[in-house]
């Protein structure tokens, strides 16, 4: 599994959740909600958990985003792509 995050969702990351240098966002599995790619299960966010067993992290403006070894079976045979559109001022998640 591989993890990337364009600079403008960093961005939107940053003003939204109001980040700052060494901050952490962790992607978990959570039962419930619209993922599509396991059914009944959706993607969570959390901020500031210092990561344990991360399977995979990325460093952008000095935020760590990363996913913990026990979420990583969502994706596996996957990347996980995290980028903003600008039509909708939101994030997208695109697990391929």
């Amino acid at each position: 599994m591989e993890l990337s995050i364009t600079q403008p969702a960093a961005n939107w990351f940053i003003s939204e959740m109001d980040l700052s240098e060494g901050d952490f966002v962790r992607f978990f599995v959570r039962y419930g909600g619209h993922g599509g790619v396991h059914k009944g299960f959706s993607l969570g966010i959390s901020t500031n958990n210092t990561p344990n067993d991360p399977a995979t992290q990325v460093v952008k403006q000095g935020i760590t985003f990363y996913v913990e070894k026990s979420d990583a079976w969502y994706f596996e045979g996957m990347n996980f792509h995290i980028k903003y559109s600008r039509k909708f001022d939101d994030i997208d998640f695109v697990i391929k």
